[in-house]
């Protein structure tokens, strides 16, 4: 997200909204008519991130966007052709349109003034970022040690660490030599500390990288990822660990496939 984040900014801003084209309105969770009115006119001024939440700012209004599991971002020429899975289009005076493409039609928009930002439940809910310096062994362990759930379920859980995914979060319990299976209730302090580190190296070599594409992110924003190509564990089932020559195991948690080491992450 960051990488999209960082790409559209250097595509869409300051370009006018000369039109704005709902053809799928459960993706809008404001009022629709509203949501078109306020935005015609407009141009956007910033793009800011908060977890996986894009948050466009135009006007006296923040643009929140989440792309959930399908969506993406496609910057195209206005005369080009409405692909099927393309429900909302910002058309822009120079002719160019910003497009939401969404095969599942997960994804959501929600239009705030700026300082109802807060009323966006998924926003407010997020928890502190793994390059945030905020981010502490005490925090963690605070909201790990009375909890009876596995560590891999506890690091998606959003309104603790924001912005770990299925992906990065077994990365890190691989990085921190933690099993995925733990339960929060038996996390030790340095555990946490580890984690810490583990989260904010991983994701700050993600970001360099691009990203990590499993399935091709194929937009006209170029995202594709190549931290891929350093994972350890995700997706390398039945392929030895690159460390101790385990074979990697699968097991699902919480609904996730997941990847480890059991001779690393016993």
């Amino acid at each position: 997200m960051e990488t999209v984040r960082q790409t559209l900014r250097k595509r869409i801003l300051r370009k006018k909204i000369k039109n704005v084209n709902v053809l799928y309105d459960r993706i809008v969770e404001s009022d629709l008519e509203e949501f078109k009115k306020n935005l015609i006119g407009l141009e956007f001024t910033d793009i800011l991130r908060k977890g996986k939440w894009l948050i466009f700012e135009i006007g006296d209004y923040y643009l929140c966007s989440h792309l959930r599991m399908e969506g993406k971002y496609f910057i195209k020429d206005d005369t080009e052709e409405i692909a099927k899975h393309e429900h909302i289009i910002f058309t822009f005076e120079d002719g160019t349109d910003l497009r939401y493409h969404d095969t599942r039609k997960f994804g959501r928009m929600n239009l705030v003034l700026k300082d109802k930002l807060d009323t966006v439940e998924g926003v407010r809910k997020q928890g502190i970022e793994p390059i945030d310096p905020s981010l502490s062994k005490e925090y963690l362990y605070e909201n790990f040690k009375s909890r009876k759930l596995p560590m891999k379920t506890l690091l998606l859980d959003q309104t603790i660490i924001s912005g770990l995914g299925n992906i990065y979060a077994d990365e890190v319990l691989f990085a921190a030599g933690i099993n995925p299976v733990k339960l929060g209730t038996e996390i030790s302090m340095d555990e946490c500390d580890r984690i810490v580190e583990s989260s904010n190296s991983i994701i700050k070599e993600a970001i360099k990288c691009g990203g990590t594409t499993i399935r091709s992110y194929t937009s006209s924003l170029g995202v594709t990822g190549r931290f891929q190509q350093n994972l350890m564990v995700h997706k390398r089932e039945n392929e030895e660990c690159k460390v101790c020559g385990t074979i990697i195991k699968r097991i699902v948690v919480g609904g996730r496939s997941t990847y480890y080491c059991e001779k690393c992450q016993k």
